[in-house]
């Protein structure tokens, strides 16, 4: 074993006896989303996100944390400054319950109240598991728009996806053992269908409720003029939407041992 990966091991070998502290905390913010309504923005908040957490800090650089994400996205063509959008005049919002394993990487060491650093940058990579659920409004009523198949699938899709966070943000020492923190972080999950947008246009003929039917192409409902031909383009084309979390946290870490490198 080279010498520098037996120091490092032997190093966090003994940070991780020494330096055990778990943390608790939550947070409050925005939620976004990229797609087939909203293509080009990637920090676009659409709505409000919650969420919680409890961790654990092996040193003042490595832990890993569970974490609960509740949050809303949403999107409107009627809202775009494109015409075609406004032209295809589709809508929804999507109610997102998300649960994961996250590690981070503090790129100082901080541990709060212990080391001398009272901040630090950080990043964190984990796996996520999501429920989703895409609804809208029309004629004033509110819809589920994954059991209406809107693109004629065979079978409704899944509302269950997976994903790996990635994220970065900063930890400040308030007092205490108290920390208030910012972040963000994205997810792209292996769905297309956050928004109930991904194919193709439908043959309208395919349809026994006249509600799926009516929301599979809205084009047409100011204008009259239905623009959803069988087989024309409906979504962006890409395989997969992407989702972020922003939110400020606070957190409250409690020391077993004040035996930190420093």
């Amino acid at each position: 074993m080279p010498k520098i990966v037996l120091f490092i091991f032997l190093a966090f070998t003994a940070c991780s006896l020494k330096a055990q502290s778990w943390e608790i905390g939550g947070g409050a913010g925005g939620a976004g989303y990229m797609g087939d309504l909203n293509p080009n923005n990637p920090v676009k908040i659409s709505g409000a996100s919650i969420g919680g957490f409890a961790g654990y800090n092996f040193n003042g650089y490595l832990s890993a944390k569970i974490n609960y994400n509740l949050g809303t996205i949403s999107a409107a063509d009627s809202n775009s400054s494109s015409q075609q959008f406004r032209n295809r005049n589709l809508s929804f919002t999507t109610l997102l319950s998300e649960v994961s394993v996250t590690g981070e990487f503090n790129f100082m060491n901080y541990i709060p109240s212990v080391t001398k650093n009272n901040f630090t940058p950080y990043i964190y990579l984990g796996f996520a598991l999501l429920n989703y659920y895409p609804t809208t409004i029309y004629n004033g009523k509110k819809y589920d728009l994954r059991g209406k198949q809107t693109e004629g699938e065979k079978k409704p899709y899944t509302t269950t996806a997976f994903s790996f966070p990635y994220g970065a943000g900063i930890k400040y020492n308030i007092f205490g053992n108290f920390t208030v923190g910012a972040n963000i972080g994205y997810r792209n999950p292996n769905t297309d269908y956050l928004d109930d947008v991904s194919g193709v246009y439908a043959n309208k003929n395919i349809f026994k409720s006249p509600i799926a039917k009516a929301l599979s192409d809205r084009s047409g409902e100011k204008t009259g003029i239905y623009i959803g031909s069988p087989g024309s383009q409906r979504g962006d084309g890409n395989p997969r939407d992407t989702y972020f979390f922003t939110q400020i946290t606070l957190s409250y870490t409690f020391i077993s041992e004040k035996c930190y490198f420093h």
